[in-house]
């Protein structure tokens, strides 16, 4: 075997492969996406916990609460994205879609999915949080439906608004599913009070419904107190970020359906 002959075939692969990652702005954005938001996010704890470790201490599970909410909003959003690329993987929205199928029947389907999905893994980590760590998330009570709901609505309309991502550019930004969550967690306040975050980003966390959630966490977990205000402003945000997600995957879905491209999508 010629080395040289074995070089150039290793060169015109690596060559394909970064015309490739240079034609596709998700997967550009993904190589330096990662590092900078655990950077910020582990930066904002670090921070908080240095001169706060007490208030932490005031109540017990505190983080292993946030955790298990945290899961609820992650899980949701990969409940409708993960299941949507499934049809996409096998090649199959176009075979869906010669039927009477429509879009707000799938879309509706897979916010069912995902529903059963996340209540399946959350439910089991929460009963293995007991087990291994005496801590009880369903200590908190009714509102703990309020904190799930409000999760579950977030995560469902960012998962609708991947998918329409995914419908207009291709499986070429299906990294978001998995990358555009984790871009939230830094303004949610999942670890930590929304008061560490600098003024001009607090700006950005209170227009999110999760950082209200955990707000309310916090106060329950810590005074036993429900804040009506923080349940109210979630749910009225979750209006629009839900209606904002509908409206681009029905947008996306007729564009993707008027070019063509429902029987192009696949692996």
């Amino acid at each position: 075997m010629n080395p040289l002959h074995s070089l150039n075939r290793i060169y015109a692969l690596m060559m394909r492969y970064l015309y490739l990652l240079r034609g596709s702005w998700p997967r550009l954005l993904e190589l330096t996406y990662w590092p900078t938001v655990q950077m910020i996010l582990w930066g904002l704890i670090n921070q908080f916990l240095a001169g706060q470790s007490a208030w932490v201490a005031q109540a017990a599970g505190i983080l292993i609460g946030a955790v298990l909410l945290w899961d609820v909003l992650y899980r949701a959003q990969l409940g409708v994205s993960v299941v949507f690329f499934e049809e996409m993987y096998s090649r199959n929205l176009g075979q869906l879609f010669v039927s009477p199928l429509r879009p707000l029947e799938l879309a509706a389907a897979l916010l069912t999915v995902s529903l059963l999905r996340t209540t399946i893994g959350v439910g089991a980590a929460a009963i293995l949080a007991i087990v291994l760590y005496h801590y009880s998330i369903f200590a908190m009570g009714l509102p703990l439906l309020a904190f799930f709901a409000n999760l579950l609505v977030m995560g469902w309309s960012i998962g609708l608004m991947v998918v329409a991502l995914v419908l207009r550019y291709g499986l070429g930004a299906e990294g978001l599913a998995w990358a555009v969550i984790f871009a939230l967690a830094p303004f949610s306040g999942v670890y930590y009070p929304l008061s560490v975050l600098p003024e001009w980003l607090r700006a950005i966390a209170l227009a999110l419904p999760s950082s209200h959630v955990f707000e309310g966490m916090r106060a329950v977990a810590r005074e036993h107190v429900f804040l009506l205000d923080s349940f109210w402003t979630a749910a009225a945000l979750n209006v629009v970020y839900l209606a904002t997600g509908l409206a681009l995957y029905l947008v996306a879905f007729h564009t993707a359906r008027q070019r063509g491209l429902l029987l192009q999508m696949g692996e």
